[in-house]
């Protein structure tokens, strides 16, 4: 998937602006503006509850997938500071600020920069985090996830490489940091290291 999103992000950046004014003139003023208006801004949220309640299940019935969540949450953070490194050191303009076109989100004040989306990345950090620590989130989460990343082109603030990119940078940061993190959590005493919630003694 990562690679995947990786060539989809080179193979749009030539066509960048066409892709965008296709996506985002469609949109506009369609019945499914206001929809991807609130899967662009809100659509995050459906991912923090995902991940919320996984971390609630996993404490409560398998410690070993909750060491993995706790992880890979290191990951979702570090995946967004390093977007945040990358939009300031690459500076890339809004599609909305460059091109002229009504759009259904406001555009983002100058200095917000594009690339990569934010919202992408957090996006797919969260679901990898979800489907490493529980593998049969998947089929809930990372549909979300890709909507959200449609949705920010749809919705005009961001071009399709700003969202390729940013969804293969936060499933790509996550599943590192979890691959690096996880020998040092198994190192960490009870509860954290332990594989199973403690059993009640019978008295």
């Amino acid at each position: 998937m990562i690679a995947v999103l990786t060539a989809l992000a080179l193979a749009s950046f030539p066509a960048r602006e066409a892709l965008y004014l296709a996506i985002a003139r469609t949109t506009e003023g369609s019945p499914f503006g206001e929809a991807a208006g609130l899967v662009a801004d809100k659509g995050l949220l459906l991912l923090v509850a995902a991940a919320g309640g996984t971390a609630l299940h996993t404490w409560l019935r398998d410690r070993h997938a909750f060491r993995t969540l706790v992880c890979a949450g290191a990951g979702v953070v570090g995946a967004y500071l390093t977007s945040e490194l990358v939009k300031i050191l690459v500076t890339e303009q809004r599609p909305c600020r460059t091109l002229s076109l009504e759009t259904v989100l406001t555009c983002p004040a100058p200095g917000d920069w594009s690339w990569p989306s934010n919202h992408s990345v957090i996006a797919a950090a969260f679901a990898t985090a979800c489907l490493l620590a529980v593998p049969r989130t998947a089929w809930a989460v990372v549909p979300v996830a890709l909507m959200i990343g449609l949705s920010r082109v749809a919705a005009g603030v961001h071009y399709v490489h700003d969202v390729a990119s940013g969804l293969a940078l936060g499933a790509l940061l996550v599943a590192l940091l979890t691959l690096v993190l996880r020998p040092l959590a198994a190192r960490l005493p009870y509860p954290l290291a332990s594989s199973a919630a403690p059993a009640h003694r019978k008295g």
